[in-house]
């Protein structure tokens, strides 16, 4: 990842940088090597929350109210954690916060956010607001709402109503005011520089052969001192190498006209490497070399008694290409025989509790649709049934699972939940499992998207108990919808053996073949079985959603395709 140099260790191969154009890891390296250390894969993203208030309610005597908000994340059992808190307003019923709140957002969880909002007494104004106790002041009521839906959201901002707690002063009061929140990610640029370096006439290092060169670009932090930001690989044997295309983020550099060291060294295999030459140059200056094809001498430090001098070599360095592209992220894009037994016996996987609680059918249609219905605007689902025989038919391995002839679609996850239910009232479990008819049912819908120019994104749920009879049959359809707007997530319930489910979801780096020999252009599939997950610290849904946003971008990018700018407002 960008940003990771070892020393005197290190092998042959690239390191740093951004790995190429259509990389898709967070903007943050820092943040982005912090989570991942401890297990964390999914897409993340350096959020900033900015918060304004209206009609707030005026709890001051002779002048108005000094608000202040603070934010919390809200855990499934209720617990609150303090994210974060504004500044305090003075005398403002409409305040504008500059205060930023920061959080991390994670497209496979649903985060849930509390919003108070406090009059601060003028007793307790005190630059540092983190050492206020809060029952000290006065309530002036609380929103709450997934930080999904703010981000899915064209303008990236919701309005709420302040409501106040169960039994507060505050809850005869019909009106306590609106709170808007606004989403940004964090300023980092999101244009990417590639540049192809060559050098000529390196001074030869080794006895027996050829030097063997390797460059290593380093930036200035604040004290003055460098650190490395990317390393080629190693060309053996070669005094006019030419390194293979390198990708610098200009967040990552600082900007196009930080100053950049690169040196050029011999690659020695005990880590005591040569220096052959460097050059300080910023990207600006880079480019400049680029479009007027000329290069530029490098030097050795030398001293010369007490004093530091600079040793000009024949040895430079040209720029073969220079070009800079604009890499989107996620949020930019969101701008814009039965092994399952008779589903009426306790010991069915299918089995509907009276008690309320969820089967693993049940749960993982809620857990990935309580995601997944954020970015899903009209909330129609086409849901499908496989592996089941209708009253007096045969078995079908692609049915509506509402009942209908014509039109799959329910409304909302409900209806999702609705359909499956009454759909177990009235079909029988039947094997073997395919796969192929629904994967191909899905296809089309996205095939059909694609041919509109809609610039729509499809994500097919598959929730299966049993072991894929159809392999080929899954492969060639899933080679063939590798082309289209379309991801497929799969859980695997049950006790069965899914070794066959892991050859679909491509994450050992085999591409899925055909049978008539074609490559699966990218991997669409991803895998999890449910009881690998059961009871850990890590959710189905975070598992299984994990490679989505992933997915989405590389066919994104592939195609060519530009986020649909946000509305713009206009005021009369």
């Amino acid at each position: 990842m960008g940003n990771c140099f070892s020393g005197g260790g290190h092998s042959q191969f690239a390191v740093g940088g951004t790995s190429s154009a259509h990389d898709t890891r967070g903007s943050n390296d820092a943040v982005d090597g912090f989570l991942k250390s401890r297990g964390y894969h999914g897409l993340f993203s350096q959020i900033e929350l900015s918060l304004s208030a209206s009609d707030l309610r005026d709890r001051d005597v002779l002048s108005k109210s000094d608000p202040m908000a603070i934010v919390y994340t809200k855990g499934k059992d209720g617990s609150l954690q303090e994210l974060g808190r504004t500044e305090v307003v003075l005398n403002s019923l409409n305040p504008k916060w500059i205060t930023k709140i920061k959080i991390t957002y994670y497209f496979e969880m649903v985060q849930t956010l509390l919003f108070r909002v406090y009059d601060v007494d003028t007793q307790f104004h005190s630059p540092d607001i983190k050492t206020l106790k809060l029952d000290d002041q006065q309530y002036l009521g609380e929103a709450t709402c997934a930080l999904s839906q703010i981000v899915a959201n064209s303008k990236r901002a919701c309005t709420l109503e302040l409501v106040s707690i169960a039994g507060s002063a505050e809850s005869t009061h019909k009106k306590l005011g609106q709170l808007t929140i606004h989403a940004e990610e964090e300023v980092v640029s999101k244009t990417t520089a590639e540049l192809i370096l060559k050098c000529t006439d390196l001074e030869n290092k080794d006895f027996f052969s050829k030097s063997d060169p390797f460059l290593v670009i380093s930036k200035y932090t604040e004290s003055g001192t460098t650190v490395p930001i990317c390393r080629t690989e190693v060309l053996k044997n070669n005094l006019k190498p030419t390194w293979k295309p390198i990708f610098l983020n200009i967040s990552q550099v600082g900007s196009k006209d930080s100053p950049l060291v690169i040196e050029c060294f011999n690659f020695n295999g005990n880590g005591k490497h040569d220096l052959l030459g460097r050059v300080q140059k910023s990207l600006a200056d880079l480019e400049k070399l680029s479009s007027n094809g000329i290069g530029e001498k490098l030097f050795l430090p030398v001293t010369v008694g007490k004093d530091s001098q600079t040793k000009v070599l024949k040895s430079q360095l040209f720029v073969e290409k220079f070009c800079e592209s604009v890499h989107h992220s996620f949020l930019d894009y969101l701008s814009g025989g039965s092994s399952n037994g008779n589903p009426r016996l306790p010991d069915s996987l299918h089995y509907i509790d009276h008690s309320g609680r969820p089967n693993a059918y049940q749960k993982a249609i809620q857990e990935v649709g309580d995601v997944l219905q954020y970015y899903d605007y009209d909330k129609l689902f086409p849901s499908w049934g496989f592996g089941a025989r209708p009253i007096d038919g045969p078995v079908n391995h692609c049915f509506n699972l509402n009942g209908s002839s014509a039109n799959p679609t329910v409304s909302g996850i409900p209806g999702i939940m609705m359909a499956y239910e009454s759909a177990l009232s009235n079909v029988s479990l039947a094997g073997p499992t395919l796969f192929g008819p629904v994967i191909i049912a899905a296809a089309n819908i996205a095939s059909q998207s694609m041919a509109a120019n809609e610039h729509k994104y499809f994500v097919l749920l598959i929730i299966t108990d049993g072991v894929i009879t159809d392999i080929q049959e899954t492969k060639d359809a899933l080679v063939k919808a590798s082309n289209l707007p379309l991801s497929i997530l799969i859980v695997g319930v049950g006790g069965a053996d899914f070794k066959e489910m892991e050859i679909l979801d491509a994450d050992k780096g085999e591409k899925l073949e055909s049978s008539t020999g074609q490559f699966a252009s990218r991997d669409i599939v991803q895998f999890v079985p449910f009881r690998d997950v059961q009871g850990g610290g890590i959710s189905v849904v975070q598992s299984l959603l994990a490679e989505l946003p992933s997915q989405f971008l590389t066919y994104m990018r592939n195609n060519g395709i530009q986020p649909t700018p946000p509305p713009t407002t206009t005021t009369l």
